[in-house]
């Protein structure tokens, strides 16, 4: 009798040492996953310099708006960011940066420059690769939220005090589709 219910304790040690290893796991994971964005939104901003400077010799572009998109640069390489907020500056750099983008179809010099075009490959493979890691992401924090939300992970979670973490979504003026007619008649 003894040693089946030693055989019982242990295998639920085993149990929860298990599901605990993968709360952890899970966790780590989402916060992988968030540092792949981050490297990928500086390797975005170390752009914006450049991309700012190219468009400046050629156009007459809104100095404001320029000078708009560097502050945000700015802002966010101070490192002192939370998460929500790195993610709220990267929305307003991200809004700015295609306005500007659909507006240099206005200048035919500019659209020419290899320099500019090159910039703008560069800025379009970026976006896709942070799109790739929100991805990520995201499918990382459904993991992680599922894991302390079912049973028994979240009896687990509830004695760590594990919170669920929110994933990724665009703002309603993110959905819309972008007018380039409207862009151009501003």
């Amino acid at each position: 009798m003894l040693i089946i219910v030693f055989i019982v304790i242990v295998l639920i040690a085993i149990i929860g040492i298990s599901f605990y290893n993968s709360l952890i796991a899970k966790r780590n994971q989402v916060s992988n996953a968030f540092s792949s964005i981050d490297v990928m939104l500086k390797k975005r901003y170390e752009l914006i310099p450049n991309l700012v400077e190219t468009v400046k010799q050629y156009t007459k572009y809104e100095e404001g708006t320029l000078t708009k998109i560097t502050a945000l640069r700015s802002k966010v390489e101070t490192g002192q960011l939370s998460n929500q907020e790195k993610i709220e500056l990267d929305k307003q750099i991200g809004t700015a940066v295609n306005g500007m983008m659909l507006t240099v179809e206005n200048y035919p010099d500019l659209k020419a420059n290899q320099n500019f075009l090159n910039l703008q490959s560069t800025w379009t493979e970026s976006e896709e690769q942070i799109a790739a890691a929100r991805r990520n992401y995201n499918a990382s924090v459904t993991a992680y939220n599922n894991g302390i939300m079912m049973f028994p992970g979240s009896i687990f979670a509830g004695m760590l005090n594990y919170q669920p973490f929110p994933v990724l979504e665009n703002t309603v003026e993110e959905r819309k589709n972008i007018s380039a007619k409207d862009l151009f008649n501003n």
